[in-house]
């Protein structure tokens, strides 16, 4: 971690990861708009916005994460798919794309001995014995396949503002819940009672 991250404040952080996601959900169901409309002005403020977040953390924190980069690519992509068709579906299946994406490096990294999420929290959650880094990598690969099987029923049984509303009142809450309930079997596993906080979960 450099210089610039650990002096970066919570609210830099915060508003990097989740800006384009407050600015999405206020835009769809603020905004005056006819129903198509409002999904493309959604959509291409949340492109936007999640260009606009990459390179402010290049600026201020001096790296843009793999989950942003990872994120931010598939948001221009299937954004872009969706102003270009006029189709809502491509941005919906957005998350079901980085939800699998994380549970196939995970379930890789877990095959190969190889817990990669050590590489992304290996600094908050200090202490962790190499078993509690194995089942916490099961724990997230399990839930991400899960998430990505979750988010497919929701878009394509329900609609738009159902769907969105399922992303903040649904995904969100259920991502730091799952997070709390794994902070018991870390602190079997040598986890620092002091360093037992909840991670921000991946703005998808």
């Amino acid at each position: 971690m450099s210089a610039s991250e650990k002096e970066a404040s919570p609210v830099l952080k915060a508003g990097i990861e989740y800006g384009p996601l407050i600015l999405f959900f206020l835009v769809n169901f603020l905004a005056p708009l006819g129903p198509l409309t409002r999904v493309l002005v959604a959509t291409g403020v949340f492109m936007a916005a999640t260009v606009v977040s990459m390179i402010v953390s290049k600026v201020k924190l001096g790296r843009i994460s793999p989950m942003l980069w990872l994120s931010g690519a598939l948001v221009v992509v299937f954004g872009g798919l969706t102003l270009y068709f006029h189709d809502e579906r491509f941005i919906k299946m957005k998350p079901t794309i980085v939800y699998a994406m994380f549970s196939a490096m995970l379930f890789f990294g877990l095959v190969t001995g190889r817990p990669l999420i050590q590489m992304v929290l290996g600094s908050v959650y200090s202490g962790l014995t190499p078993e509690g880094w194995r089942k916490l990598t099961r724990n997230w690969a399990l839930f991400f396949a899960f998430m990505a099987v979750l988010n497919e029923a929701v878009w394509r049984n329900s609609t738009w503002d159902f769907w969105v509303g399922f992303k903040l009142w649904g995904a969100m809450p259920l991502t730091i819940g799952f997070a709390i309930a794994n902070i018991p079997m870390l602190l079997k596993h040598g986890l620092n009672a002091e360093a037992a906080k909840v991670d921000e979960p991946p703005a998808e």
